[in-house]
């Protein structure tokens, strides 16, 4: 079982903590960083082979893991020397096997990973992708009009509801032989053009535990709360 780990990105929207530290490095409740917490649950379910796709500071998160021997695993590293994007870098991997798990490395959940990735080997289709339900409250009167600028409806502080993508998705490797090598690739684009070529994509919905560490409030809740999240992921972390 193979994943790959997007972890090449500069973490702009995490400063100052990316400061010295790329992203997934950065540490939580003083035990853990995040990519670290990401390798164990990979390992745990039976993952045993992991390539990081790294760029910004990449000596710092190849001296940390290593070949992956600590985690009973093995670990390589693919190099950008561009930012290439989502789907860009898995590009530049040449060995990738049929069907494989490609992650952020700055998310916390407790998706089964194991039973993600084997049904989509079991299915027929491009891409499965992990969706998680996500509230988005407008504290305005929302107005609506017509081309006329005349009112047509109106909704007093509308509460909207989105499947969004959890940065977590199983691809099968015809989907990257497909796209040019080296050239920045994004998901969005896949999404669309999987939309315009009515290639089977298929969504995988997810209500458990999710965290995206994207922002420094983000980041400064999880690092105040680990010991509650770590018990959420069920890897002995508290």
């Amino acid at each position: 079982m193979r994943a790959v780990i997007l972890a090449g990105g500069r973490g702009t929207r995490l400063m100052p903590y990316t400061t010295v530290f790329p992203k997934p490095l950065v540490p939580l409740g003083g035990k853990y960083s995040i990519l670290e917490i990401v390798v164990m649950q990979l390992s745990r379910a039976g993952f045993t082979h992991i390539t990081m796709a790294v760029n910004h500071l990449s000596h710092l998160i190849m001296a940390f893991f290593g070949t992956g021997e600590r985690w009973n695993l093995k670990i390589d590293y693919s190099f950008e020397e561009v930012p290439l994007s989502t789907i860009g870098p898995l590009t530049l991997i040449k060995d990738l096997p049929e069907n494989f798990l490609v992650m952020n490395g700055d998310i916390l959940c407790n998706l089964d990973f194991r039973s993600f990735f084997l049904n989509h080997c079991q299915s027929d289709t491009d891409v499965s992708v992990s969706a998680y339900p996500r509230e988005v409250k407008i504290d305005f009167g929302v107005l609506a009009c017509d081309e006329n600028q005349q009112l047509v409806g109106f909704h007093e502080k509308p509460v909207y509801h989105f499947d969004v993508s959890m940065g977590i998705y199983a691809l099968n490797r015809r989907v990257i032989e497909k796209l040019p090598v080296g050239k920045p690739y994004g998901f969005d684009n896949l999404m669309l053009d999987g939309i315009k070529n009515k290639n089977p994509i298929s969504i995988k919905k997810f209500d458990g535990y999710w965290l995206d560490i994207g922002r420094p409030d983000d980041y400064i809740n999880a690092n105040e709360n680990f010991d509650e999240i770590s018990r959420k992921l069920g890897i002995g972390l508290g």
